[in-house]
């Protein structure tokens, strides 16, 4: 029995606390409202995330950080991207002893364009981490706490933390590997959401299967070259935080960037889906953050490209498709250069 405790209590995190408490770990959840931490610990509960899903009673929950620290030696850090650096800080600030810290968010930041380790690691103190660990892969809260089998990658420049966080999660329905490729795992699980919402834009827009399979193939191509201009090993893109994560986010209606595009597709605001959702859509940052570094590193990524124009530049869905579709010829197979 291991001593953990998730930082955040959305679907996610509730979805993994789910999983550690059934695992018999001794489990605390840390939420930022008073309201929802009681309600989990009275009602074994998360309603706002998780509507019809009964939490194991031995989950316990808190709205004190602190006490969320010094509870577990293990920490899984389970909020948006954009408040990582923020709750990075405040975790710098409340360990006390040394833990072993696992990341189960996908995104990268604009303009600084870190991946999530990178800023955890600038923001805790090296004395502070036994190990920073990432957790990607497809895995919908929703069918996790119905135990539907569920497999996912951990990744780690440090194996034995790696396997460490392997055996914690792992049980029969929630399947797990290791995979040393950190850079590659953090950006096909960022990636993955820019493709998503541009799947649930064809999927407004009424355009069918056709344009969905071929938009997720190339989506698949320009993440795989672009990771592997940056160094990532091509075959995860291949594996489960690649075209795994892809295909789950690009097709599932627990997808919220899917559910996203689907509304802009549908001919709404970014600004009434963002109202709509009620939640963080990582995609719309990490499109911008994709955007900057395609062409921080001159690789081509015309999808990315198109839906930056959809987002942030005032572009109709069917004006960045019908340009998708217009561009000039190019060998499906040449070198990742098309």
């Amino acid at each position: 029995m291991k001593k953990v405790s998730v930082i955040g209590a959305g679907s996610w995190g509730t979805a993994l606390a789910f999983v550690l408490a059934e695992n018999g770990h001794d489990c605390l959840i840390w939420g930022r409202r008073q309201e929802q931490t009681t309600e989990i610990n009275e009602q074994h509960t998360n309603k706002a995330y998780l509507k019809n899903c009964r939490l194991p009673e031995s989950l316990k929950a808190s709205s004190d950080l602190g006490q969320a620290v010094e509870h577990g030696d293990i920490l899984v850090i389970a909020v948006p991207t954009k408040g990582m650096r923020e709750i990075g800080s405040q975790l710098n600030d409340l360990i006390r002893q040394p833990k072993l810290i696992v990341h189960v968010s996908k995104g990268i930041e604009p303009d600084s364009l870190k991946r999530i380790t990178e800023m955890l690691a600038e923001e805790i103190r090296p004395e502070a981490r036994e190990g920073l660990v990432v957790l990607s892969g497809p895995s919908h809260a929703e069918e996790v706490v119905l135990r539907h089998p569920t497999t996912v990658t951990v990744a780690s420049e440090d194996e034995e933390a790696a396997k460490t966080i392997q055996t914690l999660f792992m049980n029969s329905y929630f399947r797990v590997y290791t995979n040393e490729d950190v850079l590659g795992v953090e950006l096909g699980g960022a990636l993955k959401n820019v493709i998503a919402l541009a799947a649930g834009i064809t999927d407004g827009l009424n355009y069918g299967d056709n344009a969905k399979a071929a938009l997720i193939t190339r989506g698949l191509a320009e993440i795989t070259r672009l990771g592997v201009k940056m160094g990532a090993n091509p075959s995860t893109f291949s594996g489960l935080a690649g075209m795994g994560d892809l295909i789950v986010t690009s097709n599932s209606v627990h997808s919220r960037n899917w559910k996203a595009g689907n509304m802009l597709g549908k001919g709404h605001s970014l600004a009434e889906v963002t109202e709509g959702m009620g939640m963080v859509i990582e995609g719309v940052r990490t499109t911008k953050a994709a955007h900057q570094l395609a062409k921080q590193y001159d690789v081509s990524m015309p999808l990315t490209e198109a839906l930056f124009s959809v987002l942030f530049e005032g572009h109709e869905p069917k004006e960045a498709v019908d340009w998708l579709m217009n561009r000039g010829k190019k060998n499906e197979t040449d070198d990742f250069s098309n």
